[in-house]
């Protein structure tokens, strides 16, 4: 069983219900199996989010250490908001600035392409975070959450389980009063050996196959108007807005509420279900730059499904390098 930080074992499991007398073979009646087959699943999932009540008091307790580590990963379009300096102005105490620009394939001509095994481990391993640490992403995006489910993949592509999202982020964390601090946070070094997953990764080439296969569905999470064509893709030069061929669009705002919170398990299976995508069959979550597809990621883990996999390209890589037929807009004549 796996335990949260703190030593609680329940804490540490997205799922809360555990089937009652385990290990007796009950009676076979119909839908027991799929009902047993989740309960399964879920006790087996690593909690993905964290409240900020439960966060709180992991902070009080002085439970932040070489076992939990905080990190905010906020990050803004240029010209708006400055991340880093809103960190060093106010963050959760004990929490460590996770900067996207500094833990990314800077030699790629595409946008937030994943780095190295060897860069992200000792990125990671110099905020402290060794392969023992359950690891609590935020960011300070009036959403919600924006960058946060980015870094909860990237820690899961990278062979971490212990990674969380602080549900609700720093804008609700700072509604509800808990502390918050100017100090900077200087932990102790750690070693992070990082091993890349390949199945929650995709691949031009593979998405690609993919439109001749057909074995994943292929769902964007941009707006609609981003999605459809009709537009523009936000601060590019030379990106053209609109879809890959045969992807289904559901938005990553969607998957939150007005306050910032994400749905429940139920809301979003209706959600899926509604744009008929299967959770039971393989899926590739796409954006424009491998950020917010993560939120899809996030979305169907919290529904029992933990491999969805993630276009790192997206439709920046996409736009640039896929044949015109495979490109789809309504703001372009029918192709972007």
């Amino acid at each position: 069983m796996v335990r949260a930080a703190g030593g609680a074992a329940g804490p540490g499991l997205e799922g809360a219900s555990f089937a009652s007398g385990q290990g007796r073979a009950p009676a076979r009646r119909p839908g027991r199996v799929t009902r047993r087959a989740d309960t399964m699943v879920q006790q087996v999932l690593y909690r993905a989010l964290v409240s900020t009540k439960w966060l709180a008091e992991s902070v009080r307790s002085g439970k932040l250490g070489p076992g939990l580590r905080v990190l905010d990963a906020s990050w803004y379009s240029p010209g708006t908001r400055e991340a880093r300096k809103e960190y060093q102005e106010r963050h959760v105490p004990g929490a460590s600035f996770f900067d996207i620009e500094e833990c990314r394939d800077t030699a790629s001509p595409y946008e937030m392409m994943l780095p190295s095994e060897a860069h992200f481990g000792d990125y990671v391993g110099r905020l402290g975070i060794s392969n023992d640490t359950h690891v609590v992403v935020y960011d300070g995006d009036n959403l919600g959450s924006f960058y946060a489910p980015r870094v909860w993949w990237m820690f899961r592509v990278f062979g971490h389980r212990t990674v969380s999202v602080l549900n609700g982020g720093f804008r609700n964390w700072l509604k509800e009063g808990h502390p918050v601090t100017s100090e900077p946070t200087r932990p102790e070094p750690a070693t992070f050996k990082a091993t890349l997953d390949r199945s929650l990764l995709k691949t031009y080439e593979q998405v690609l196959e993919n439109l001749e296969s057909r074995r994943f569905q292929l769902v964007d999470s941009r707006s609609q108007g981003r999605y459809s064509g009709t537009e523009p893709e936000p601060d590019a030069v030379g990106l053209g807005s609109g879809h890959i061929r045969g992807s289904v669009n559901m938005p990553f705002m969607d998957f939150l509420t007005e306050d910032g919170f994400e749905k429940s398990p139920e809301e979003l299976r209706a959600m899926f279900q509604g744009k008929k995508v299967d959770l039971s069959q393989p899926l590739i979550a796409t954006c424009r730059k491998g950020v917010t597809a993560c939120h899809i990621a996030l979305a169907a883990y919290l529904c029992g499904k933990p491999d969805v996999a993630v276009y790192d390209g997206s439709w920046s890589e996409w736009f640039r390098r896929a044949p015109p037929e495979t490109r789809v807009s309504q703001g372009q004549g029918g192709k972007a």
